[in-house]
């Protein structure tokens, strides 16, 4: 039995969706992040978290706590839809945003993490130093992981104007986007 066009075109949606997640994976995110926002994105309208699971064959349970995920990594959004009760999610359909968003989520969050870390550090050292009759070596120990928690926040602080780089669009006037030049003709 031949295979109608509709068959067809399914399968290379299907196709692009497995790639999305598999972009995904090599970007640190789980393949099932990227399944739905594949299917999301090939949809190209917003969807239930009904519709998700029975397109992908999960429960709504699981459903929701990968739309969460997405939704904390700011690459989903709740969308409206006039008429539909439930909750609608929707995607970035720019790939840059979604670039974008994914990275600077996740670095963000490592950052805070790493950066409340190394101010306990600089207190606990600092608590340490107040203690009277230290020989040399120790100071000397504590002055170079003192500044070793310094540069660490400078690190920190670097990482941050980096996001600030990415998200305000800076970063294509130094690596600008090229456009295809099938689509603009």
């Amino acid at each position: 039995m031949e295979e109608k066009p509709f068959d067809k075109t399914r399968e290379v949606e299907e196709q692009f969706v497995e790639k999305i997640a598999d972009n995904m994976h090599t970007f640190g995110i789980s393949t099932t992040v990227g399944r739905v926002l594949g299917t999301i994105y090939m949809n190209r309208e917003p969807m239930t978290l009904d519709e998700l699971s029975e397109s992908l064959g999960m429960s709504k349970t699981r459903m929701s706590q990968v739309v969460r995920e997405m939704l904390d990594l700011n690459i989903a959004e709740k969308a409206f839809k006039k008429g539909v009760r439930k909750d609608m999610y929707n995607v970035e359909r720019d790939y840059y945003q979604t670039f974008i968003s994914l990275f600077t989520s996740n670095w963000r969050k490592a950052i805070s993490k790493s950066k409340m870390f190394e101010q306990k550090l600089q207190r606990e050292l600092a608590e340490i130093e107040k203690t009277e009759n230290l020989d040399e070596e120790t100071e000397q120990k504590i002055d170079e992981l003192l500044k070793e928690t310094r540069i660490w926040l400078d690190y920190y602080d670097w990482i941050n104007r980096l996001i600030e780089f990415f998200e305000s669009g800076e970063v294509f006037k130094h690596v600008p986007v090229r456009e295809d030049k099938e689509t603009n003709n």
